[in-house]
């Protein structure tokens, strides 16, 4: 389980890229978002690196936190 805070997230729109960017990184990824807290938390196979720069490469700066 990986946990980021994605402080720039704002919105549906924000929330739906950095969904699609994980799930270009892990297709079979769960991605939960939870708008308010500005977190999004993922499971997955891939290694945080990837995920981290997926949302990265997708315009939003995250912080990892614990999980």
């Amino acid at each position: 389980m990986h946990r980021y805070a994605v402080p720039s997230m704002t919105c549906g729109h924000c929330a739906g890229t950095i969904e699609r960017a994980v799930k270009g990184v892990d297709p079979q990824a769960t991605v939960k978002i939870n708008l308010a807290a500005k977190e999004v938390t993922i499971q997955s196979t891939a290694d945080d690196a990837r995920l981290a720069a997926a949302i990265r490469d997708a315009g939003y700066e995250s912080q990892r936190l614990g999980t």
